[in-house]
């Protein structure tokens, strides 16, 4: 009987170690760092940047009323700015995008003449495993962690180090 009770302690310890690791991998990549979604930022040199990853979420900020972000479905659309094709259209000022699946986004100003200034961008998402944006360029460029490795790492250690001393 005491031998059952270790092993579903333990297995709790792995399940809640792999919960901890699991969340520190997610990451909000405010688009355009610091100045957001706007046409003074060359958008497709901040995202060449970044690295997006199944799981991360984009958070587009910018004044509602002057922007908004439209998803378009196609390179061609991208390209011509043709904004008749979107896949998703967001106008709150403060939107996210979860990045559910691996493959190639565009995204565009919805506001007339926008999209042809160049107020566009084309991201790559990767699979979840795939490294990470390293973090001075994560910190730099905007993208912030939801959950950085530290305020996982310690309460993690913390907290297996705790259940180990009481198992044995």
């Amino acid at each position: 009987m005491r031998l059952m009770e270790g092993k579903s302690r333990i297995f709790f310890i792995l399940f809640l170690l792999a919960l901890i690791a699991k969340q520190d991998s997610v990451a909000q990549h405010v688009v355009g760092g610091s100045q957001g979604w706007d046409e003074s930022v060359d958008l497709n040199s901040w995202a060449s940047g970044q690295t997006f990853k199944v799981g991360d979420q984009l958070v587009f900020k910018y004044s509602s009323g002057l922007h908004s972000v439209v998803e378009l479905g196609s390179e061609t659309a991208y390209k011509n700015c043709d904004l008749g094709t979107a896949l998703d259209s967001k106008n709150t000022g403060n939107d996210v995008v979860k990045l559910n699946k691996v493959g190639t986004r565009y995204f565009a100003c919805g506001t007339l003449g926008h999209c042809d200034q160049g107020m566009k961008m084309k991201i790559t998402t990767v699979s979840g495993n795939a490294p990470s944006t390293p973090a001075s360029a994560s910190t730099t460029s905007g993208a912030s962690t939801l959950q950085s490795s530290a305020s996982f790492l310690l309460p993690g250690v913390l907290l297996s180090t705790s259940l180990l001393y009481y198992l044995l």
